[in-house]
């Protein structure tokens, strides 16, 4: 009965399949079980959380993130990869840090492109031009180049990540607090895939088109509210599954095929408006379909 009602209070969830968890190493400064408790209600009613410690260290972030993601998989469907966030520069400078981060991603947070959600979809919501691949091969945790990434998906979607800053000073927030919160994780609207071809000469030509495109961020009128390149993105956009990988099995988890994983994002972060239709374009790449998503 319990997990029931947690499932019908969180909006964005779709089900209740149960999946492993990261294991929490319980460190000094990890948030309490029952913190970690009014943390995930604190999400389910869409509400600011408490800020996290000032003092809180990347070791305690990572147990936090496990505590939560333990509850998260009990109420959030079955997981469907990872993000990674901060992967563009101008993104680490506005949460203090040089460095990526990483999340996990449930079904129950991703939609289609078209969907309509609620402009207030979260405590702090804010919206992204991003980018998914999709895991073909194991293999993929040993790539260590773009193009050994590249090998290793077997598809390419466009994706605008609504994420939520979630605390209640969102300002505040660094690159320890944000990978405690799931790198705020909470939805996100998928495009139509396209394949990665087999033929190595066509792989070669994608890795350019995808370091080179250029990424659009409009509204409804057309309105250009964001952009980036490619390369923005850690130099190469598949930068971050390398960075990904090698993260994973340090904290004894890996990629497996079918997984998902959120590249980061080409665009300044931007809160959303009732009313707003927004359009994200790949400029550069054959077959790439814009993907939108409305808010009500």
């Amino acid at each position: 009965m319990r997990l029931a009602c947690a499932c019908a209070a969180l909006a964005f969830l779709a089900g209740c399949a149960s999946v492993s968890a990261p294991t929490a190493v319980q460190t000094p400064g990890c948030l309490s079980d029952i913190d970690v408790d009014r943390l995930l209600a604190d999400i389910n009613a869409r509400s600011p959380a408490a800020d996290m410690p000032e003092t809180m260290t990347m070791p305690d972030a990572r147990c936090t993130r496990a505590k939560l993601l333990q509850r998260l998989s009990g109420q959030a469907g079955r997981l469907a990869g990872y993000k990674v966030g901060l992967t563009n520069p101008e993104v680490q400078k506005r949460f203090y840090t040089d460095r990526p981060v990483w999340g996990a991603l449930y079904d129950g947070m991703l939609l289609t492109s078209g969907a309509t959600v609620d402009a207030a979809f979260g405590a702090h919501p804010l919206l992204e031009a991003d980018l998914l691949v999709r895991v073909k091969d194991d293999a993929i945790n040993r790539a260590r180049t773009p193009a050994e990434v590249l090998a290793n998906v077997d598809e390419i979607i466009p994706f605008i990540e609504l994420p939520d800053l979630m605390v209640q000073t969102p300002t505040a927030l660094n690159g320890v607090g944000i990978s405690a919160i799931n790198v705020g994780a909470r939805l996100g609207v998928r495009g139509v895939p396209v394949s990665v071809p087999a033929d190595a000469d066509a792989q070669a030509t994608l890795l350019e088109q995808l370091r080179d495109m250029k990424v659009r961020l409009v509204d409804e009128q057309g309105t250009q509210l964001g952009d980036g390149t490619g390369s923005d993105v850690l130099g190469h956009p598949l930068n971050a599954v390398t960075w990904l990988a090698r993260t994973l099995q340090v904290e004894g988890l890996s990629l497996r095929p079918g997984q998902l994983v959120s590249l980061g994002s080409f665009s300044a972060l931007l809160p959303p408006k009732p009313g707003q239709k927004i359009t994200v374009h790949y400029d550069g790449i054959a077959n790439f379909q814009p993907v939108s998503v409305s808010f009500r």
